[in-house]
């Protein structure tokens, strides 16, 4: 028996930018430690397994290193694949049943847009170590709660200070604090920027993340006071997140491309 798989760069529309993710459609459900080893063979950021059950998908994450409770770009790939794929009519919308609960994703265009859980970040004092992991002096600090306690927030001064961050990996694996860093966006069309640390999970720098938008959107939409805002996420490789607040749900957006498509022997 083999097994579609493929892999999508997801949060462009360009081909070897965005994020990349694995996608693995399944015909019924596998073992946790079978879907840990393929996601550790692919060493992507993340590999979402899609399984169909009734009127929905069941989704989840991993991790080269572990299951992940969230994850936007992986999502955004699942539906993408799904579409192009023919699983789901192009008006018909994907529905996941997630470990965050039910999200659903929707066409519009050539955009595909989530509805995720928002999740306020409280104002804090950093853990101790956390700064001095990422050599930076944040303008503000907050800790993120939701499917990413243990992650915390950083505003910095300025883009060039997000851009320019260089995290000490391995003292931030002895914190076992995830980061976000992001300042208000200089580059013209963008409102915020930001860049994403969470080596303790496997993942030194998430190139685009979809998940980290539950937080920054409320975060921004209350200092910038709109609700509707374009972040960039000044990576290596770069991606484009089209956001929107609305109550205590976040509307993500992003594109993707399939780069390639395989089938993995069972």
């Amino acid at each position: 028996m083999t097994i579609p798989l493929f892999q999508v760069d997801a949060f462009t529309a360009e081909p070897f930018r965005g994020n990349p993710a694995g996608v693995c459609i399944l015909q019924r459900p596998a073992q946790d430690t079978w879907m840990q080893a393929v996601a550790a063979e692919m060493n992507l950021s993340e590999t979402a397994f899609v399984c169909p059950t009734s009127g929905a998908w069941d989704l989840r994450w991993f991790t080269p290193t572990t299951e992940v409770r969230l994850c936007g770009h992986a999502t955004l790939a699942s539906a993408h694949v799904l579409w192009e794929a023919g699983r789901l009519r192009p008006d018909e919308p994907a529905r996941f049943d997630t470990l965050s609960g039910r999200l659903t994703c929707a066409k519009r265009g050539d955009w595909i847009e989530m509805d995720f859980p928002a999740d306020r970040p409280v104002p804090a004092a950093a853990p101790s170590g956390l700064t001095e992991a990422l050599a930076v002096q944040p303008v503000a600090v907050a800790q993120v709660m939701g499917a990413f306690a243990g992650c915390w927030l950083l505003e910095l001064v300025d883009e060039q200070a997000v851009r320019a961050v260089a995290p000490d990996f391995k003292r931030m694996v002895a914190s076992r604090c995830g980061a976000i860093v992001t300042a208000r966006a200089d580059t013209p069309g963008f409102d915020f920027v930001s860049r994403f640390f969470a080596p303790a999970e496997g993942i030194d720098e998430d190139p685009v993340t979809g998940s980290a938008h539950c937080s920054l959107t409320p975060y921004w939409a209350g200092r910038l006071g709109k609700s509707d805002l374009v972040g960039l996420q000044v990576s290596r490789r770069t991606g484009v997140v089209r956001v929107s607040l609305a109550g205590n749900r976040v509307k993500i957006s992003g594109q993707a491309v399939t780069i390639f498509r395989a089938e993995l022997s069972a």
